[in-house]
């Protein structure tokens, strides 16, 4: 670990796969998608998602939170609460001033927004509740994550699309490095499990129709993928620079030794044909951590079941890792969780690296011809691992890379 590095002492995960590292872990493992008929989304083209299960909002956050938040409030707040404790952090005792928080969400939270369009449109806006805007706008996250945890230094929330949250670390780091803070929570949180989401992104064609099996309708890097699978969920780690984590003799679960990002100036939702925003972030992050391509020893990809999101990546990496480091897409197991999924898959890469172990991809049988990757599947594969690359790329272009180091 090199004095520049920003230590991660904490991670809070949940996802489709569970509530907390260990279940998450556990269930990634064993490479199979969770994705389902989802009672939510009936009579819609798709009719199904991968969800958190059986989340226990009451039980964990209080009956009067539960109420008041949407989904990827809870989310981000459980997720929060779970990295503090791991980083062995006393909210009571910390300088708060310098505790910052930064979470990547994607859009607003439409769950609210749905009785209200109704109401307004009967012409009953004095029926619709005033809590609909504080708990819905994506600022809130972060928001209510300080709130919660007393944390009074730099709070805000990044909006990139599906990278929203590998730009929120990409962000803290940056924070840590400027001295502007000591402590940064930061990740991603969202429900993409809208019924307004899921018509949208199903008119534009993004979604998987395959409704009769939805298990197998995340299939990254796959022949016949034809389109992602909704999810939500929400990873926060606590970062400190490295120095600081060492003088308090915290448990360093890992590094985030580099960030890139950039746009790729192409279209509103395709990306660059020949990856060149997508390159030249990868570039940057490879830069900013000190290696070079040679020096990755994993990639988790951005992977997202999209004919053209995987070739176009598929093809990057091929031109960009000549060496072809084995290759995971998380979004085959847990669905995409939007502007949550960056920083669920930073966490997961973090783990990956910490067991040496990495998680199988679901779904895969064939891969294109000339764009075959050395992607794991069917079930996890041990490997020596020192430095590894998580990619997101999101709609307007936006791609946010980062560069995880293990611990040791």
């Amino acid at each position: 670990m090199d004095t520049a590095d920003i230590a991660v002492t904490g991670i809070g995960l949940l996802s489709p796969a569970g509530i907390g590292c260990e279940e998450n872990w556990h269930r990634l493992c064993q490479g199979e998608s969770l994705a389902a008929t989802d009672p939510q989304l009936g009579g819609l083209r798709t009719d199904f998602s991968c969800a958190v299960p059986d989340f226990p909002a009451e039980a964990l956050l209080g009956r009067k939170l539960a109420r008041r938040l949407d989904a990827f409030g809870l989310f981000a707040v459980v997720a929060a609460r779970q990295a503090v404790a791991d980083a062995g952090l006393d909210p009571g005792q910390w300088s708060a001033e310098r505790v910052g928080v930064v979470l990547g969400v994607g859009s607003n939270s439409l769950h609210t927004y749905e009785k209200p369009f109704q109401l307004l449109n009967e012409g009953r806006a004095g029926h619709i509740s005033p809590f609909a805007v504080p708990r819905s706008v994506p600022s809130m996250a972060a928001g209510e994550i300080a709130l919660d945890l007393g944390a009074r230094g730099v709070t805000f929330t990044t909006s990139s699309a599906c990278a929203s949250g590998a730009t929120a670390l990409g962000t803290a780091m940056d924070l840590l490095r400027s001295g502007r803070c000591d402590v940064v929570l930061a990740g991603g949180s969202e429900s993409a499990r809208s019924r307004m989401t899921a018509a949208c992104f199903s008119r534009m064609g993004a979604l998987s129709s395959r409704c009769t099996d939805p298990a197998a309708a995340s299939r990254p890097f796959d022949v016949d993928r034809d389109g992602f699978v909704l999810g939500e969920g929400a990873a926060v780690m606590v970062l400190e620079r490295a120095p600081d984590a060492l003088r308090r003799r915290a448990r360093v679960r890992g590094c985030l030794a580099g960030y890139g990002a950039g746009a790729d100036a192409h279209h509103p939702t395709a990306p660059d044909p020949q990856g060149r925003g997508a390159e030249a972030a990868i570039r940057a992050a490879l830069a900013d951590a000190g290696c070079t391509a040679s020096d990755i020893d994993h990639i988790n990809a951005h992977g997202t079941s999209t004919p053209l999101n995987d070739e176009t990546e598929a093809r990057l990496l091929r031109r960009l890792f000549p060496s072809a480091p084995p290759v995971t897409a998380n979004k085959s197991v847990l669905g995409h969780a939007l502007g949550a999924a960056g920083a669920i898959e930073a966490a997961i890469t973090l783990l990956s690296l910490e067991h040496g172990l990495i998680p199988p991809t679901a779904n895969l049988a064939l891969q294109d011809s000339g764009l075959e990757l050395d992607i794991v599947t069917k079930q996890p594969r041990p490997r020596r691992m020192t430095m590894a690359l998580s990619t997101s790329f999101g709609f307007g272009g936006q791609n946010a890379v980062l560069v995880m180091k293990s611990a040791m």
